[in-house]
């Protein structure tokens, strides 16, 4: 196997990526096998915290081998496995299926753009690790009677093409009802929301400054406006939504992770929603879909701003592998 040839910079980007978001989940999972009292559920955390265990350490080697820094990332001075419960175990669950999804966001895209062949194979064996650990997650959730499924819409009688111009429209004149992939991407933004919402929810209590937990509380009211927007839509047309799940935040205000932590995690999953809500965009020809996403992911790109700008000052936002700055090599 030919490993000679430097990385490249969707190589390096990656494996940064993947790094920072492995050694949070390290962190977050540590904890939550701790207090986690289902047997099913602890099994699945195990299987999760392995994997990222498993990423974080390959990530570390590849870049040590090629001479490269390895990221800060996050370590045993971010999580306090001792702080009280935070969380009910059914979140345990919600939560692997939110954080999955951003997994599989990142690697997906990763296995196209990377050439070398370790790289190649790396960034396949952790996506179809993913995948598989979803697979299971998913079963879990049903086996537990948490799994809320799409909904359901007649079956069609006949394939056919649209024919009006209204098929388009979203504001004005006859509104056609939502197709199948309009409603499968509301209700994962939905999903997502409903878990972001209750995350926040905790964060908002354990927060130790006032800063982070100005900024939780504001994230919170977002993904919370967000949720009702989406469910009034599919409401309009007699189709049920997942349900909120704030009720599985505890009573604790106790931290037991560092607000650096906190502040990433909340910064990471709020920029891979406006990916969510620009893939949805992309399959949304209704006129009022298409700009309801562009303004919530307008807003949402605003809260990661400020996410930025409290992290920078608190010296805790690092960056990823950066161009060379050739105007201050030459003005060295």
């Amino acid at each position: 196997m030919n490993t000679k040839e430097p990385l490249t910079s969707a190589e390096m980007g990656k494996l940064w990526a993947t790094y920072m978001g492995n050694s949070m989940a390290v962190c977050v999972l540590r904890y939550y096998l701790k207090h986690v009292v289902d047997e099913d559920i602890k099994e699945i955390l195990q299987k999760s915290y392995d994997l990222s265990e498993e990423f974080s350490s390959r990530c570390a080697e590849i870049l040590k081998a090629d001479n490269h820094p390895v990221p800060f990332g996050f370590a045993d001075q971010d999580v306090n496995v001792d702080a009280p419960r935070l969380f009910g175990d059914e979140f345990y669950l919600h939560y692997l299926k939110y954080v999955g999804k951003a997994g599989l966001s990142i690697y997906g895209i990763a296995v196209p753009l990377v050439t070398r062949p370790d790289m190649r194979e790396f960034f396949t064996h952790v996506l179809n690790s993913t995948v598989n650990l979803m697979t299971e997650i998913n079963g879990l959730l049903e086996a537990k009677s948490f799994l809320v499924r799409p909904p359901l819409i007649p079956v069609p009688t006949r394939t056919d093409y649209a024919r009006k111009q209204s098929y388009l429209s979203g504001f004005i004149g006859p509104i056609r009802p939502l197709h199948a992939l309009e409603i499968a991407h509301l209700h994962d933004n939905l999903e997502n929301n409903a878990t972001s919402r209750t995350v926040l929810v905790g964060f908002s209590q354990v927060a130790q400054t006032p800063e982070a937990r100005d900024y939780f509380i504001r994230g919170g009211e977002i993904a919370g406006k967000h949720f009702k927007i989406f469910s009034e839509i599919l409401s309009k047309e007699h189709l049920p939504s997942p349900p909120i799940l704030n009720h599985l935040v505890t009573d604790s205000t106790i931290s037991p992770f560092s607000d650096k932590l906190m502040m990433f995690h909340k910064l990471d999953m709020f920029s891979m929603r406006i990916r969510s809500y620009a893939n949805s965009m992309a399959v949304s020809p209704r006129h009022d879909l298409a700009a309801m996403y562009g303004r919530l992911a307008l807003e949402v790109g605003k809260y990661a701003e400020d996410g930025a700008r409290i992290m920078i000052d608190a010296g805790w936002l690092e960056q990823p592998p950066q161009a060379a700055d050739r105007e201050a090599l030459v003005s060295h």
